[in-house]
């Protein structure tokens, strides 16, 4: 069984190409979604995701990362119950009320912007989010509000997918 992948960008470049580019830099929404399988004590292989991602939508899943819808549809085909919010006020009690969710938002730094997907959950010391720094090697706790991370990382247009498990 494989582990959870914390840090994309610690997957050698040679490893799980998504599209004409590696995971470490375009991976972060099959990552999010072999994460939150992971976390409901499901476990795919990184390859099937992969191929899974990129046959969704051909040219985009991989050279441009991957559709804020993708994750969605993905959980959907396989049966388990999908709610989306881009409210933020909603985001705490949505992901409390999941099984587990993936998170996605934009994010810029000087001229640069640029989007990623991290999956989360609740747990006893408050939300964590998983793969969500460039420097993380392990849950990354963000603390007791959601919202209130996002807001403090200046992180901007998210959405939260509620996944619930589907046993």
């Amino acid at each position: 069984m494989r582990e959870l992948i914390y840090n994309q960008h610690d997957i050698p470049k040679e490893q799980w190409r998504y599209g004409l580019r590696t995971s470490a830099a375009t991976g972060c929404g099959w990552i999010a979604t072999y994460n939150a399988l992971h976390l409901l004590g499901y476990h795919a292989q990184p390859e099937e995701l992969i191929r899974y991602y990129e046959h969704l939508l051909p040219l985009i899943h991989g050279n441009l990362g991957t559709s804020i819808w993708g994750p969605a549809v993905c959980f959907k085909h396989w049966g388990f119950p999908v709610k989306m919010t881009a409210k933020r006020s909603n985001f705490d009690r949505t992901v409390r009320d999941s099984d587990v969710s993936i998170v996605f938002y934009r994010w810029k730094k000087g001229c640069k912007i640029g989007a990623h997907f991290v999956a989360v959950r609740y747990t006893d010391q408050g939300f964590a989010g998983y793969n969500t720094f460039r420097n993380s090697t392990g849950p990354d706790f963000y603390g007791e509000s959601l919202q209130e991370f996002l807001t403090r990382h200046k992180y901007f247009g998210a959405v939260v997918i509620a996944i619930s498990d589907k046993r």
